[in-house]
């Protein structure tokens, strides 16, 4: 089985819950901190197009609340790209990429499921 990739942000609670998970199961994997890394627009492309940008895209979290009237004002696809590159932590966390799934957000009866 490959090893799995899984995107974040290292001391978010979210995804400490979803390490303990992967590692309750014996799941390798791998972590990108894409908030130290930053993120490569190639893989955000992937996501949009696996997952859609509505799902990636985190209006509820902190950095959410710090943008600009104008930045949050007409958000497209497009627009929402260009804000997840320059803020990575606006990006919905955690992201699993299993190969053949991509996760977006931890729910633990969907990583079960896509575990076995």
């Amino acid at each position: 089985m490959m090893t799995l990739k899984i995107y974040g942000i290292k001391n978010c609670d979210t995804m400490k819950k979803a390490f303990a998970c992967l590692e309750a199961n014996g799941v390798a994997y791998e972590f990108i901190d894409y908030k130290k890394a930053g993120i490569v627009a190639a893989h955000l492309i992937d996501w949009c197009a696996r997952a859609g940008w509505e799902t990636l895209l985190n209006r509820r979290g902190l950095m959410w609340k710090k943008l600009s009237e104008a930045e949050r004002a007409d958000v497209d696809e497009a627009k929402a790209k260009t804000l997840m590159i320059q803020y990575p932590s606006l990006i919905k966390r955690p992201v699993l990429d299993t190969g053949t799934e991509l996760l977006v957000g931890f729910d633990p009866e969907i990583y079960a499921k896509a575990l076995k």
